[in-house]
């Protein structure tokens, strides 16, 4: 196809004639940070449970896609060689699965404050994102935690027309 064409196509289409969202997308951007306490008596993360960093959840009748996710460890602040996480787990969740290929990280991929590595993983209908974090060992005290997510959603027009972001 002719650049031109492709040009009037998506211009017609009011979507991005190079990936195929639509103009109109929003973007969310979702962080938490979590720490895990070093007197053992206060709220501390039994081990193997999970703790959500950052959540989105997509209306019913929206779309997306993850564009970027970002980790951050004191312990990698203090040394930035230290991406290793013995003890941790990071996963991001789509509606409660593991989204593939982030379904089980030991190490700091993204390090959060460096620029993050642009990713483009498609949402499903209505998702809900999150990132989350296992502890998988009792002698993880003290530390904190914390993760971020960052994407864009539009309205699935298969469900009918709607205004911009018509929720």
């Amino acid at each position: 196809m002719q650049p031109a064409r492709a040009l009037e196509r998506g211009l017609a289409s009011a979507l991005c004639f190079n990936c195929g969202i639509p103009l109109d997308a929003e973007y969310f951007d979702e962080s938490g940070v979590v720490k895990f306490d070093p007197d053992p008596l206060k709220l501390d993360p039994e081990l193997g449970r999970e703790v959500v960093l950052a959540r989105f959840a997509l209306s019913p009748q929206y779309c997306g896609v993850l564009e970027y996710f970002a980790q951050f460890t004191d312990l990698y602040e203090k040394d930035s060689s230290l991406i290793e996480t013995p003890g941790l787990e990071w996963v991001i969740l789509s509606n409660g699965h593991p989204l593939y290929p982030y379904v089980k990280l030991e190490r700091i991929v993204n390090p959060w404050g460096n620029g993050s590595f642009q990713i483009a993983i498609r949402l499903d209908e209505g998702a809900t994102i999150e990132f989350v974090v296992r502890r998988r060992s009792a002698e993880l005290k003290g530390i904190t935690l914390g993760g971020r997510i960052v994407g864009r959603y539009w309205y699935n027009t298969a469900y009918g027309a709607a205004g911009r972001n018509g929720r």
